[in-house]
């Protein structure tokens, strides 16, 4: 009986501590996500917009999180051609790259957040399961992540290697002699968001 009582009271410390975390909605008005893909004969970079999201927050951390991507939002902010902006925006949606019709959505759920030290704009490194166009990878990238009242923000910046997600289209991986349209494989993108 005193055994039982004993567990008992241990778990019932424990729940706390379990369940201290809290879901915070990310804010999708003022958080942004701008992208940048290289090319040999130069680059482009637009945005695509989060759909949804939350962070866990336990008193002045961030613990972890998961995202929407509203795939389908993707846009070119480099051309100012509206013709040619259309194109490679209808070229980024089309199945050559992210399907969108298929694939409206990518998400990327936190599985670890690890302290650093020694960076001048990161405090954290982010481990998470990234999934794009049904295929799911995971990413790794340093942050700078701050709790004040309440609410977290984070910035940082992701290298992502489009290939493992089958987003093939002008790869020196998988197709010869491309010359001057061959795409970098990687694609990055600076992440600044806000919660509510």
């Amino acid at each position: 009986m005193k055994m039982t009582n004993t567990i008992g009271a241990a778990l019932i410390v424990a729940l706390p501590l379990i369940a201290s975390a809290k879901p915070v909605s990310i804010d999708t008005s003022t958080s942004k996500l701008n992208w940048v893909g290289k090319k040999v004969t130069g680059q482009h970079n637009g945005t695509v917009n989060l759909k949804s999201g939350e962070v866990d927050l336990d008193g002045s951390a961030v613990k972890g999180g998961q995202f929407v991507i509203d795939m389908t939002s993707i846009a070119d902010t480099d051309l100012t051609d509206a013709k040619n902006n259309a194109k490679l925006t209808g070229h980024l949606k089309s199945e050559d790259f992210f399907g969108v019709e298929k694939n409206p959505t990518a998400t990327f759920k936190i599985t670890s957040i690890k302290p650093v030290k020694g960076k001048k704009d990161a405090n954290v490194e982010v481990t998470g399961d990234l999934t794009v166009k049904g295929q799911t990878n995971p990413v790794t990238f340093p942050a700078m992540v701050e709790v004040k009242d309440g609410k977290a923000s984070a910035k940082g910046n992701i290298s992502v290697d489009r290939t493992k997600f089958n987003v093939r289209y002008g790869s020196g991986k998988f197709f010869d002699n491309l010359g001057d349209k061959m795409i970098n494989d990687s694609f990055d993108i600076a992440l600044d968001l806000k919660t509510k």
